[in-house]
């Protein structure tokens, strides 16, 4: 079974990985494998460099800044990007899928409903949390202003439309130990134990 987890920025997608991977389960991030996508397969860093130049690697690292200045603004330069990004990030998750032995494989993914790849998913998790807790959790931990993280926000798909996918909502409004407690019971209902609650 492949089970996709999904939230916005700032839900807590990460810190319900880590109790999902402490439970056996194996789980690949989609947005790391995507950050060093460009450095690590051989067929998508040529074609980024015969479409876009060496310029943007430095010392075998990505200039980021430069790329999200000069690239994710110009909407046309994005797609070519993604077009060569997206395809190997695939391949690598079709890898992890089929190394796997865990009983259910999770797909941590900030936009399923963006990409439309809902169908490729057996289950949806869906980390739901107030919009104020995101903007303060994600300002802090990546140190930008609350009006950087409402930007990224708009451009990401609303609570509503995350909601309307989720087979299961994991609700993160409060502290780890909740979340912790609502990761093992979303875990034990796939694996189909009935519960009291």
């Amino acid at each position: 079974m492949i089970v996709g987890l999904t939230g916005g920025i700032g839900s807590g997608k990460s810190a319900a990985a880590k109790f999902f991977i402490e439970l056996g389960i194996d789980v690949i991030d989609a947005d790391e494998v995507s950050k060093n996508i460009l450095l690590e397969n051989k067929k998508a860093k040529e074609d980024f460099i015969a479409e876009f130049g060496s310029r943007y690697i430095k010392n075998n690292k990505i200039d980021r800044k430069l790329l999200r200045k000069e690239i994710f603004k110009d909407k046309t330069k994005k797609k070519i990007l993604e077009s060569i990004i997206h395809p190997a990030v695939r391949d690598e998750i079709s890898k992890f899928i089929i190394n796997s032995d865990s009983i259910y494989k999770i797909v941590m993914v900030p936009l399923i409903v963006e990409t439309n790849s809902v169908e490729f998913y057996d289950k949806i998790i869906v980390i739901d949390c107030e919009t104020k807790l995101q903007l303060e959790r994600a300002s802090n931990r990546d140190n930008q202003s609350k009006e950087n993280i409402a930007d990224i926000m708009q451009n990401q798909a609303s609570r509503k439309e995350r909601l309307e996918i989720a087979d299961f909502v994991i609700l993160n409004n409060s502290d780890l130990e909740n979340l912790r407690g609502s990761v093992i019971k979303t875990h034990q209902k796939l694996l189909g134990i009935k519960l009291d609650e």
